[in-house]
């Protein structure tokens, strides 16, 4: 029984993990795989690759349009990322512009964070969600019940698509203000360092203003309720020993 037990719960908890990072594969890691698969790994154009890796995303929409009358903010986001891209893909000549237009792809994917959290809906939360219910049965539960219940829960996963936002929107600003100030060879090499800075900032920032106190909240409530569930359980279990013990009295004859 403990064995069958065991492997129906990992079955569960794969299943979950499943669950919870479906939707981040499909609507970023595919797209942008896509993208540098073509590119790359099989010598397409840029605006070949970029138009093949857009196709994923816009049946994402489409079909979120058609079946629920929502359109799926995140994948709606990598299509206009990808429309931008090849329309600036047309841009060529200058060498400062080619460059500052790579932070084009940053300001446009700050700026859709930043109004799905005016929104209401802030979309960072398809990739933090993961890594904070980790597959856990009992966590994503937590996560429902907090998410519908807590406004400081809620609060937290609004800063943490902010303080995401704010950081691409502000490398964008650092980029174009290096491509025209610093020199060509150096931005080549440095738009890299600033985008590993950008990154780090998100992690450590977010992290500690969002996502860290929610996984912190999630974990909390998730072992109150177990622990009430064991408690409640207890309780149960006690009070059919006592129906047990009672019964024969019961059902003795009266004198």
């Amino acid at each position: 029984m403990t064995n069958t037990g065991t492997t129906k719960g990992n079955s569960t908890n794969r299943r979950s993990v499943l669950r919870n990072f479906a939707p981040l594969l499909i609507d970023v890691a595919v797209p942008i795989g896509a993208y540098y698969l073509l590119k790359n790994g099989f010598g397409m154009s840029t605006l070949m690759a970029l138009a093949l890796s857009s196709v994923v995303p816009a049946v994402r929409t489409g079909w979120g349009v058609l079946k629920s009358r929502e359109v799926n903010g995140m994948a709606a986001l990598i299509l206009f990322v990808n429309v931008v891209s090849l329309l600036l893909s047309f841009v060529a000549g200058d060498p400062r512009l080619m460059i500052a237009k790579d932070s084009a792809v940053s300001s446009t994917i700050g700026i859709g964070i930043i109004v799905s959290v005016v929104l209401g809906k802030p979309m960072m939360t398809a990739g933090m969600k993961p890594w904070v219910v980790k597959g856990d049965a009992g966590r994503e539960a937590a996560w429902a019940r907090l998410h519908a219940g807590s406004a400081r829960f809620r609060r937290a996963e609004r800063m943490f698509s902010l303080v995401w936002g704010v950081v691409l929107l502000a490398e964008c600003v650092v980029r174009v203000v290096g491509a025209y100030t610093l020199p060509v060879d150096t931005m080549v090499w440095a738009g890299n360092v600033i985008m590993v800075v950008a990154m780090a900032l998100g992690f450590v920032v977010g992290g500690a203003l969002g996502a860290g106190p929610m996984a912190a909240m999630v974990v909390a409530k998730a072992k109150s309720e177990a622990e009430e569930g064991r408690r409640a359980g207890e309780v149960a279990e006690a009070r059919e020993l006592v129906r047990a013990e009672l019964a024969p009295a019961d059902l003795a004859p009266a004198k």
